[in-house]
This record gives C-alpha cells, sequence and structure tokens, in this order.
C-alpha cells in the first residue's frame, strides 16, 4: 500500500459551526440500494446470501432509468465484443458467434469483430436471448450502481443483461457460485427457483454439483419492478417458452462473497514475509533435519494463523482493491486550477482512522496522512457522491482545492467529466456540483 504523509489540512481555518456530512456516503444515497433494501425488507447487506427473497420496488420509474432494450442494443452496436462477455440463446441452445457476429477490416487491414445488426434484428424478431456481461464497465449508470452495492455489501459486484423476445426457453436450470439480486426491468418473465443440492458450492470444488434439487422455493413470474435475490448454490432457471410476444429485460447483481479458501489464499501469501516459509523443503536430508522443519513450519503457521485473522484479511483486501479504470486527467489550465468538481471512485468506502492530531485514509491501495482539521471536507471528498471543490470549501472553511488535488493525483478521487456525472444524474440522484 502506497503511504503518504503530510501536513494536509493546515492553516486550519474555523469549521463551518453545525456542520454534519458523516451520513452522506453513496451507498446511503443511491436510489438503487434504497430500492432493494425496501423491496426485499432489509436493513443492511446482513441478509445477502442467507435466504431466498422476493420483493418489488415502490418506484417502477427506477428500471427505465437503470437500463432500457434500445440502450443495451446501443451498447452492443458500438463496442467490440465476442464472447463469452456477449452470448445468444435460441431455444436454450447458445449459438454459434459466426450466426450474428461480422468481421471488418479497417484502412490497415485491421480486423474488427462486430455484432451483425441487420442479422441481430432478424434473430430477434424470431425470438432470441441475447446476454451481455459486466455492463459495468461499458456505461456510466451501472458502474456508479455496482460501487454503491460494493459499499453497501462490502464484496465485488458485476452486472450482466437479459434480454429475451418473443417465445425462447432460457438457460437450463443451473446454480451459480455467488449470491444474486435480480431486477426485471421490463416485461415478463417464468422463473423456477430450488434450494441448493450442495451446502457453499464453488466453481473450483472438492466435489461435482450436478443433481438439482427437487425442493421447489418458488415458481412465477417476475413483471417489471420485481426484485428478487438468490443465495449461491440455489438452482434456477428463467424462461419465456410459453410467450408468444414482446419481451423481457432483466439485470442480474452478482455478488461473489470471500470464503475461508480465499483466507488461505491470502495466507500463503503473507507466509512469504516469513524466512521458514521461502526454505527449500527437506527432502535428502536426515530424519532429524525433516522432523525439525516440519516443526517449525507447523509452529510458524499456527503463529501466522493466530496474527492474520479472516478480518485481517477482508479488511486488507478492501484497502488494497485498486480502482477501475477513469479517464486520465487532462493537463490543467495556465492558471493551474485543477477540476471544478471531483467524486471517490475507490471499489470500497474509504476507511478512516484518528491518531492524535492526525487522520490516516486507506483505501485504492493508497495510505494518506491529513491533520484532523481536514476530516469535514474529507468525508465529503471520499463520500462516493460528486463535490463541487469551490463549494465545499466555502462550507467548511478549509483549504480544499490542496485537498482535492492530493486525492485525484493519488487516484482516491477523479475529476467529474459529463460522462460520469450522468452515472449519478441519470438516476435522479442529487448532486452537489
Amino acid at each position: 500500500m502506497t503511504d503518504r504523509s503530510g501536513n494536509m489540512g493546515e492553516p486550519d481555518p474555523p469549521i463551518a459551526p453545525g456542520l454534519d456530512m458523516s451520513q452522506d456516503r453513496l451507498s446511503m444515497e443511491h436510489p438503487l440500494v434504497r430500492a432493494i433494501e425496501a423491496a426485499l425488507g432489509w436493513s443492511g447487506a446482513s441478509s445477502l446470501g442467507k435466504n431466498f427473497t422476493r420483493g418489488h420496488f415502490a418506484d417502477e420509474a427506477l428500471c427505465q432509468l437503470l437500463l432500457t432494450p434500445s440502450r443495451l442494443l446501443d451498447l452492443v452496436m458500438r463496442r467490440n465484443l465476442e464472447p463469452p462477455q456477449l452470448r445468444c440463446f435460441q431455444s436454450g441452445v447458445e449459438m454459434n458467434s459466426g450466426d450474428y457476429l461480422t468481421t471488418r477490416f479497417g484502412r490497415r487491414g485491421q480486423r474488427i469483430r462486430l455484432v451483425d445488426m441487420n442479422r441481430l434484428a432478424d434473430l430477434l424478431d424470431s425470438g432470441l436471448t441475447l446476454v451481455l456481461d459486466g455492463l459495468d464497465t461499458f456505461d456510466a449508470t451501472l458502474e456508479v450502481a455496482c460501487r454503491a452495492l460494493q459499499w453497501w455489501s462490502h464484496e465485488l459486484v458485476q452486472v450482466n443483461a437479459y434480454l429475451t423476445t418473443r417465445s425462447t426457453a432460457g438457460f437450463p436450470l443451473h446454480w451459480d457460485d455467488h449470491d444474486v439480486i435480480v431486477v426485471q426491468l421490463l416485461g415478463e418473465k417464468t422463473w423456477d427457483v430450488r434450494s441448493f443440492s450442495r451446502t457453499d458450492p464453488m466453481y473450483r470444488d472438492a466435489e461435482r454439483n450436478s443433481i438439482p434439487s427437487e425442493q421447489s422455493m418458488w415458481k412465477g413470474l417476475l413483471r417489471a419492478g420485481d426484485v428478487m435475490h438468490i443465495p449461491r448454490g440455489y438452482w434456477h432457471q428463467a424462461t419465456r417458452a410459453e410467450h408468444t410476444g414482446g419481451m423481457s429485460l432483466h439485470v442480474t447483481f452478482g455478488f461473489p462473497k470471500r470464503t475461508g479458501v480465499d483466507w488461505l489464499t491470502w495466507l500463503a501469501d503473507q507466509a512469504r514475509g516469513a524466512e521458514v516459509f521461502r526454505r527449500d523443503l527437506v527432502r535428502n536430508g536426515s530424519e532429524q533435519e525433516r522432523v525439525a522443519q516440519e516443526r517449525a513450519l507447523a509452529d510458524a503457521a499456527v503463529d501466522l494463523l493466530r496474527s492474520s485473522p479472516p478480518a485481517a484479511f477482508l479488511a486488507d483486501r478492501e484497502r488494497m482493491q485498486p480502482p477501475r479504470r477513469h479517464p486520465p486527467a487532462l493537463p490543467v489550465d495556465c492558471s493551474g486550477e485543477g477540476p471544478e468538481s471531483v467524486v471517490c471512485i475507490t471499489e470500497f468506502e474509504p476507511e478512516f482512522v484518528e491518531s492524535g492530531e492526525n487522520v490516516i485514509v486507506s483505501g485504492g491501495g493508497k495510505r494518506l496522512t491529513f491533520r484532523k482539521k481536514a476530516r469535514p471536507a474529507l468525508d465529503r471528498l471520499l463520500s462516493g457522491l460528486p463535490v463541487n471543490v469551490a463549494k465545499l470549501g466555502v462550507e467548511t472553511g478549509t483549504d480544499v482545492r490542496r485537498l482535492a488535488d492530493l486525492v485525484v493525483r493519488e487516484g482516491m478521487c477523479v475529476g467529474l467529466t459529463p460522462e460520469l456525472f450522468s452515472g449519478y444524474t441519470g438516476l435522479g440522484m442529487t448532486a452537489d456540483c
């Protein structure tokens, strides 16, 4: 983790009286997080992965703000996509990519694979399921939504989109190795959800998990505005085989939670810091040498297990996770001023620890030290919500420009572009910019 220390926040002008910004957080303010909690009857993410749950958005308008079929198809048209990120299915069978992709050649002979939109139109008209994985890498609205869900759940989140037209079967009955929240955005789809047949199954596991459970959790239609939580390992299937027209669009937010196996993998990396674990294993030595090494390794392993519990692994993972890609900052103009507005883009909410007269902020693989009196401004800058630098300086009475320049330079924040800004305003979020 990169560590930066200094006297940021000095000089120390008075803080605006009564200013309390501690509750302004992306995960608390994002309408999708609030809507999911209300629909499922949750308070926080503690119920994630525990039980199958269904609910309905109080405001169905949120569905159209998240994604529409035309926006999905526009994203597909404008990008170089190939399986497995983009897939098409008919009658539950995955199609050959040559049936919907075409190859174009640029002026200099470069090969570009693009979706043949005319062919895709025919397929959609005859009945098709189009699947696009990782939509949050293309769309600002869903990128911000996934970041809010990450701050809320403390897990990395990916969103996939499923557009189905006319009458066509879906995937066969299957299970996922991660928890899923399904949001039906448009139309209807029939679901069959069953319990697990193996407790806590994993993608890479000691045993196969290929026999579906017979215990039904729910069978029925998901309609626009419906929300469903499917825990890891629960068998499920979605289809429109009985429908003759129309379409369905839903998105799934995947939450791959960490397990004890992930903790042990992390411990193996931590072990590299101890010389006893870096030594070659005794193969041809004496019995006494082998016994001595085994005892030393066992003692060191016990010490490592005790000094690095699962909580330490989870906290280190959040602090060290680097932010995803963002446009680089353009050179500042002649006045030397930085961006007018900034927003925090760490994958998890930054951690604040006060130490004496300082406050230490960790996140995005960085650890920065500031004077404690800069805390009110830092709370807003690192809230995950867009912030106008000049306005925040007036409200807090601190040199926010210096703070903003530093957190942007260190990669915790980025200057707010119109494109990224649309990820907040597109869902009707109020923005202080």
